[in-house]
């Protein structure tokens, strides 16, 4: 078989899989953490920039809410930033610097009084959660062979959020606000991988440390507080595989584990656990082609079970998704631009507060439409 040029076949799917829609793709999972810049050949230096706008509505439970009033959109649309320098120091030895903003959330109930012709919801409504991550990632990378390499490096995380728990179905904790002042903390990442050029072949295991922090945080429960509450984000790990499998075509697939579960936030004050999100587990798979010298593009297809439970938290009202990204890369001499678009149909799902621990939503034909684009120069 011919040797495929990655270069130009593999359109830059992780990049893809970052800028379109990563962010519905588990609890609060945005970026996906990919680290495919430090594969790339040479020095290579990349800017990314993607926008996801998804819908995410509902209704109040007939049980507890005759009206059954709409919640509106909840799910507010969000951009992502991402960036990288790759250094090629020796043949053997390499090295990369990446910024990412990994986790996040921006889910708003409209107050039941914000809009008369659109009334929000009445159990949940004023209920948000706001919550904002940036990470920079030192990576080295030592190859043995064409074979066999090793990878590992450490994660810089700052993190801040503020939350809002509004609505009757909260009872005795309708209103209660907590702000979580910006926090950073250290966590690692080790990996290795295994190729095999002559067919472009390669199977990398990247896995990444959870990272604790610890936030001075302010409690609106009377009187008003001001407390420390300790978190973590999570620890996962992610499988990427590609090969080819004719001249020009690249077979990509990827598996991706999220110990959400470990987010626990339970302020001092209210003793109440703000989040509960279950571990997620994504399958992708897809094909890339070469049409030209020039220009590449993929298709790839994901897939994240719901989870049995189909309560899930106000502040994550979706249960499992499938989604389908198309990408488009064109390159000339020592620049490529990368681009796609991702459909993603996000799963049905009730939400509840633990108040008790019953559905007061039900959220259902929920979905996202996202794009991305990358510019990458290698010198």
């Amino acid at each position: 078989m011919k040797k495929i040029n990655l270069g130009q076949v593999a359109t830059t799917t992780c990049a893809l899989a970052l800028l379109a829609g990563q962010g519905f793709a588990g609890g609060l999972d945005r970026s996906g953490q990919p680290i495919g810049l430090i594969f790339e050949e040479g020095n290579y230096v990349e800017l990314s920039f993607g926008h996801s706008n998804p819908s995410v509505m509902g209704n109040d439970l007939a049980i507890f809410n005759p009206a059954q009033t709409p919640s509106g959109n909840v799910a507010q649309s969000f951009n992502q930033i991402a960036g990288g320098l790759k250094i090629q120091i020796t043949d053997q030895l390499s090295a990369a610097i990446i910024y990412d903003q990994p986790w996040g959330s921006d889910v708003v109930y409209a107050a039941p009084d914000a809009n008369p012709l659109t009334p929000g919801s009445v159990l949940l409504g004023g209920t948000q959660a706001i919550a904002e991550t940036q990470s920079l990632t030192g990576i080295l990378r030592y190859k043995f062979n064409d074979s066999f390499s090793l990878h590992g490096g450490l994660r810089y995380q700052q993190a801040e959020g503020n939350i809002t728990l509004s609505g009757l179905a909260y009872g005795p904790l309708n209103g209660y606000n907590v702000s979580l002042a910006q926090d950073s903390g250290v966590g690692w990442l080790v990996g290795a991988a295994f190729e095999r050029p002559d067919i472009a072949l390669r199977l990398a295991v990247t896995y990444q440390s959870e990272i604790d922090h610890s936030f001075s945080t302010v409690e609106s429960l009377a009187p008003l507080a001001t407390t420390t509450t300790n978190t973590t984000t999570p620890q996962s790990l992610n499988i990427d595989f590609q090969t080819g499998v004719a001249q020009n075509t690249l077979l990509m697939a990827g598996i991706r584990w999220v110990d959400h579960s470990v987010v626990s936030i339970m302020p001092t004050i209210s003793n109440t656990e703000l989040v509960d999100i279950e571990d997620s587990t994504t399958f992708s798979l897809g094909l890339g082609r070469r049409f030209t010298e020039n220009l590449s593009g993929s298709v790839m297809l994901s897939y994240e079970a719901a989870s049995s439970d189909n309560l899930v938290s106000p502040l994550a009202p979706t249960n499992g998704m499938k989604a389908l990204t198309l990408g488009l890369q064109y390159k000339k001499d020592k620049m490529k631009i990368s681009g796609g678009v991702r459909y993603t149909k996000l799963g049905d799902a009730f939400a509840e507060t633990g108040t008790p621990d019953v559905a007061r939503a039900a959220f259902g034909g929920s979905d996202a439409i996202s794009f991305g684009l990358r510019v990458g120069f290698y010198f």
